[in-house]
């Protein structure tokens, strides 16, 4: 019994206390704006030559810069190359804790012909225009969208809120795109293998969240 109450105490001092967990993140976010600002203030005084390449620098490097007002150019550039490199790369579908890929395919014999089979991650199902989006800069959704990328983070939340249903090629049950698309009651299947190369930017699709799976349209996108 004592046990019992003890619990009870505990999930009553949890429910009450849990929210402030978003206070440290929504702090964070909101300075971000800040503080960006305040480093575009001193790369504006500085040889670059776009000032959003101070992004291609350590906090430390452009200090450095800042003081002797000078920039490595070539440091930038292979900055710049690195970062389209890692661009290319394809995020897995499942990585451990130790670094190993495995991959492997889903066993699935409930699908219609052509089904692109996922996890069901948020119920309903819905229709629409695929929208494919590997950059949230490139972004233009438009009322009944569907949004399909490769995953999302806390970033992606404003994008969600525009859509109308939720396609990822990695992801699970408790993953950032997973649990917004519950709340806010869109249609989602996460998992889908290479669904940003499958599914054409424009193309109508149709989401079966409480099944898992996406089924695309005949014809091509805009």
């Amino acid at each position: 019994m004592a046990k019992a109450d003890e619990t009870e105490r505990m999930i009553a001092r949890l429910r009450n206390f849990i929210g402030y967990r978003e206070y440290p993140k929504y702090d964070i976010v909101c300075r971000y704006l800040i503080y960006k600002r305040a480093l575009m203030v001193e790369a504006a005084l500085l040889p670059f030559a776009d000032t959003e390449d101070a992004f291609f620098l350590t906090y430390q490097e452009l200090r450095d810069a800042v003081r002797t007002k000078k920039v490595d150019q070539t440091l930038i550039r292979r900055r710049k190359d690195e970062f389209r490199h890692f661009q290319t790369l394809r995020t897995p579908r499942i990585l451990t804790s130790d670094g190993e890929m495995i991959n492997g395919s889903y066993r699935r014999d409930d699908l219609p012909p052509g089904a692109l089979a996922g996890l069901p991650v948020s119920a309903g199902t819905v229709e629409g225009r695929a929208r494919v989006v590997r950059d949230l800069a490139d972004a233009d959704f438009a009322p009944g969208d569907i949004l399909v990328t490769a995953f999302t983070d806390p970033s992606w939340t404003p994008a969600l809120v525009a859509v109308a249903g939720l396609v990822t090629e990695v992801g699970g049950q408790m993953t950032h795109g997973a649990v917004i698309a519950r709340e806010y009651g869109l249609p989602a299947v996460v998992g889908v293998e290479n669904a940003t190369r499958l599914i054409v930017d424009g193309q109508r699709i149709r989401v079966h969240g409480t099944e898992g799976y996406v089924v695309t349209m005949p014809g091509q996108g805009t």
